[in-house]
């Protein structure tokens, strides 16, 4: 649910809207020899009579067979009511103990190789990898919606500004006026998301309102788009107040790893209690009027002294 309205005051020396250009992400360059190509494509060969035909993963123990000999995986065995797939013949409980020492012997590329990723892993290790490559897609961080694009971050960054019309800034400041009429109505609720580009990097400014027990609570958080490690090098602050009163709060941004879902409900973020965020906007507090302001610094290591000293972006 998007609220009524967002007011972005930009500063033209900091800050300048604008559209962002990416080219696509090259494929990593195959620099195997004549005979890694040929074990490659045995490896493949194998792999193929790993792979289960009903939902096309790659089986693991148990692995099922027919008197027939065809084979699937134990998830699909339920689903297909007991009968092979292929011929239709009574499955029974029978195990196809040859193909399965043959995975326990294999050596498989991870997955997102396509994607980067140079790794290869025992087969019963490449599941466990593959959950957490580094090199997987990201899921959509778009709030207010179940969206289920995933992609590179390029390709998401195109993605919220050409299908979400997502607001996106250049800079590391930013000045955020959030406005909705009736908030005592409100009770979970989503503003537009904004991005940030900055240091070389994309960063998603979410505000939203959610119940915190009982009471009623605006949250305003940062996300790095990139993995945790990533996210790590960089520092955020929040600032909202008015009327000789001020709330501030500083962190470290959350990876989009994490959901937008999973950040609010940890409570990693500006959290304003609603009578506060009322007091701030002034007036009859009948409307809710908030100016959030901000700003991103890159933590750097002193080579001198060794301590991480801010890099403030001009």
């Amino acid at each position: 649910m998007e609220l009524d309205s967002i007011e972005c005051v930009i500063d033209e020396d900091e800050i300048h809207q604008h559209h962002h250009q990416f080219a696509p992400v090259s494929k990593p360059h195959n620099t195997n020899n004549s005979n890694s190509v040929t074990s490659g494509i045995r490896t493949t060969s194998v792999h193929e009579l790993l792979e289960c035909p009903v939902c096309t993963n790659s089986m693991y123990p148990p692995i099922h067979q027919c008197h027939n000999g065809h084979t699937l995986c134990s998830t699909c065995k339920t689903r297909v009511h007991n009968r092979c797939p292929t011929c239709r013949q009574e499955l029974g409980d029978i195990r196809c103990l040859a193909l399965e020492k043959v995975a326990e012997s294999l050596e498989l590329p991870c997955k997102y190789m396509v994607l980067g990723c140079p790794e290869n892993f025992p087969y019963y290790s490449k599941l466990k990898h593959e959950s957490l490559c580094n090199f997987r897609p990201y899921n959509c961080p778009y709030a207010g919606s179940e969206c289920a694009v995933t992609g590179d971050i390029p390709f998401l960054v195109a993605h919220l500004r050409d299908d979400h019309k997502v607001d996106m800034h250049s800079g590391c400041t930013f000045n955020h006026r959030y406005v909705k009429s009736n908030p005592r109505e409100v009770e979970n609720a989503t503003w537009m998301l904004t991005v940030f580009h900055c240091f070389g990097q994309y960063f998603c400014l979410h505000f939203e309102a959610f119940q915190l027990g009982m009471a009623p609570v605006y949250i305003a958080f940062l996300r790095f788009m990139g993995d945790e490690t990533e996210a790590r090098n960089y520092s955020y602050s929040l600032e909202v107040g008015g009327y000789g009163r001020k709330l501030i709060w500083e962190g470290t941004p959350r990876s989009i790893r994490d959901s937008h879902r999973k950040v609010r409900d940890s409570h990693d973020g500006l959290i304003i209690q609603r009578n506060m965020a009322l007091f701030f906007s002034g007036g009859d507090r009948k409307e809710l009027k908030l100016r959030v302001t901000g700003r991103i610094w890159k933590e750097q290591q002193n080579p001198e002294g060794g301590a991480c000293i801010p890099n403030l972006c001009s």
